[in-house]
């Protein structure tokens, strides 16, 4: 597995206030996208959600999404180190993803894309 990037996980109340200042600040346009209740505007290296609190409590528990290479090689590694996969493998509009819990307790979300 090799990690191509990663994206900071940010929870607001007001998406479409925050969005603007994230676009400045990454110097970018957001994509816009739906994960579940939850909106998502993608924007450099942010990931800022906004929706139902109860659902963004769950995200909130979620260091980062890291971008690799492939998310079952991911699943691999992480097994080998004894990481916790809580969710995934599986396959999303964007590609695939997973969540595992590091054995100190971190949470990410690994994440690939489709091969073009």
């Amino acid at each position: 597995m090799r990690i191509l990037g990663t994206s900071l996980r940010i929870c607001v109340d007001d998406l479409e206030a925050a969005v603007p200042v994230y676009e400045r600040l990454a110097g970018t346009p957001a994509a816009h996208f739906e994960l579940g209740a939850v909106s998502v505007a993608a924007v450099g290296p942010f990931l800022v959600m906004s929706g139902p609190p109860d659902e963004l409590d769950i995200l909130r528990r979620i260091s980062a999404t890291l971008s690799v290479d492939d998310v079952m090689a991911a699943a691999e590694a992480l097994r080998e180190v004894g990481a916790d996969i809580l969710v995934g493998p599986r396959q999303t509009s964007a590609g695939r993803s997973l969540v595992a819990r590091l054995p100190d307790g971190t949470i990410f979300e690994y994440v690939d894309q489709p091969d073009d």
